[in-house]
């Protein structure tokens, strides 16, 4: 059974930082997915960034590029967001997800187009003065 965990979250002023975590377990496909996407409210969920099993490429949502960093570490099952320069208009709930696959090519920005399989519960980023 897979199962996503975040955690990290919280209210920071204009200008902040904040670090999300996701700690997975439960998935054995040998092509994957993962990554972290967010939903603000009265809008569809989006993909912010997301790397695969099969190479080093991180995709990166254009708003997002220069101010979030995705890194990972292996020995832990552990994703994370570290998030800087927040803008109020990054408020949202971010989910971490996984997207299971056959195969690896284009996998991280295909994942982030179009969604994951699996998903966290989500944990709450509100950015504001």
């Amino acid at each position: 059974q897979v199962q996503l965990v975040e955690s990290g979250g919280g209210s920071v002023q204009p200008g902040g930082s904040l670090r999300l975590s996701c700690a997975a377990s439960g998935f054995t496909s040998d092509y994957y997915a993962i990554g972290w996407f967010r939903q603000a409210p009265g809008k569809p969920r989006e993909g912010v960034s997301c790397i695969s099993s099969s190479d080093d490429y991180t995709y990166y949502a254009d708003s997002v590029k220069g101010r979030f960093t995705f890194s990972r570490d292996n020995a832990k099952n552990t994703v994370y967001l570290q998030m800087d320069s927040l803008r109020p208009e990054d408020t949202a709930v971010y989910y971490c997800g996984i997207r299971q696959a056959t195969s690896g090519r284009g996998l991280a920005t295909y994942a982030c187009k179009v969604g994951m399989h699996y998903w966290g519960k989500g944990t709450l980023v509100t950015v504001s003065s």
